[in-house]
């Protein structure tokens, strides 16, 4: 298995936004890709689904979802994200407003990753899964 890299939260609250939403979107995915593996779904399917909610539109939905019990430093976190420029325009098919909010939301997620916050990321993914079940 390969070894994880943490850092100290002063480290990770150095880097750039788009590089925390970078490690986030990875992160979102592995998740997605876990779930849909568990319910032995054939690949054609879970690749579908995969797809339907690793995208902006979704993403931004889960990020109003936990919104609400984000901390202050997570806040402060998000809103680097979703304000953060890429040098790239939204994908097409995606909302501007939806892709700033998901960059935010994988900035969380990326910069609890970072920092080896598991169980505050656990307990956010259990809070969007819980919704939509």
């Amino acid at each position: 298995m390969a070894q994880r890299f943490l850092m100290e939260e002063r480290d990770a609250q150095q880097l750039s936004p788009l590089q925390l939403a970078y490690m986030g979107d990875s992160v979102w995915e592995i998740i997605i890709r876990t779930r849909l593996i568990a319910q032995h779904m054939n690949v054609k399917h879970m690749h579908r689904e995969c797809i339907a909610q690793v995208n902006a539109a979704a993403q931004a939905k889960s990020a109003g979802k936990i919104r609400p019990i984000m901390t202050e430093k997570e806040t402060d976190v998000f809103l680097r994200g979703r304000n953060a420029h890429p040098h790239h325009a939204a994908p097409r098919h995606q909302d501007p407003g939806d892709y700033a909010e998901a960059t935010g939301f994988e900035a969380v997620l990326g910069y609890l990753y970072l920092t080896g916050q598991d169980d505050r990321i656990e307990e956010m993914i259990h809070l969007i899964l819980e919704e939509t079940s």
